[in-house]
């Protein structure tokens, strides 16, 4: 499946650019062109990474960096800033502000697609990469496919087994249920996102008390939360 990217730029000729750029390297990619049109794409879409202009109509660049890190839907979307404010002290707003990275215009598109590259990379390897997990009382052995709750083995099917799983490698991380479609289902023509919300429930039956682990964030997904 390829990375998602939301490309977030007012000026035609550059949101061109970017995104043949991106496209070429193998990567799907949407476009915005304000920051109102950015909000409602992020949170529907729940991109890999954000480019992101700062020089936005609407809503401005730095605005829209606020509202998506205040969101626990988005907040832990990568976020590439790209702007022609090259001051240092808009190089230290935008990234007090949550910003991952910042690019200067004008820039190289190769080095750009680069630093996408580099900054997926780094988020995938934050995704739990072991054999066992644990979260209180609920143990998940991979290998095995074993679950445990209260050192009691549940019988899972390998559907809710793989959901179980890829909700907690990537916890505290909401995901939509096209993305959950994608990586359980490996669907990549969606169907019914029912389909989620139904396998949910039947696993959140089978877990029992283990099921407080699953949160549902309400109009976009779910997330695996220890809290």
């Amino acid at each position: 499946m390829k990375p998602k990217i939301l490309v977030v730029e007012d000026e035609p000729d550059a949101l061109e650019l970017i995104a043949f750029n991106l496209k070429n390297a193998g990567l799907e990619v949407v476009t915005a062109e304000n920051g109102e049109a950015a909000l409602q794409l992020a949170r529907a879409h729940l991109p890999d990474l954000i480019l992101l202009d700062l020089m936005l109509p609407e809503v401005d660049g730095l605005e829209v960096c606020k509202i998506l890190r205040r969101d626990s839907a988005t907040s832990a979307i990568p976020i590439i800033m790209v702007t022609a404010r090259a001051a240092e002290m808009d190089r230290v707003l935008g990234l007090e502000l949550g910003a991952d990275e910042y690019v200067t215009k004008p820039f190289s598109p190769r080095e750009l697609v680069l630093r996408v590259k580099n900054l997926l990379r780094r988020r995938q390897a934050t995704e739990t990469k072991t054999d066992r997990i644990t979260a209180g009382d609920l143990v998940i052995d991979i290998p095995r496919h074993l679950v445990t709750v209260q050192g009691r083995p549940v019988e899972l099917t390998a559907t809710e087994f793989r959901l179980l799983s890829v909700l907690a490698q990537r916890r505290g991380r909401v995901q939509s249920r096209e993305q959950l479609l994608r990586d359980v289902w490996n669907y990549e023509s969606l169907i019914d996102t029912r389909t989620v919300d139904t396998h949910m429930r039947r696993l959140r039956e089978k877990l029992g008390p283990a099921a407080r682990y699953l949160d549902t964030v309400r109009g976009v997904g779910y997330r695996f939360s220890e809290a």
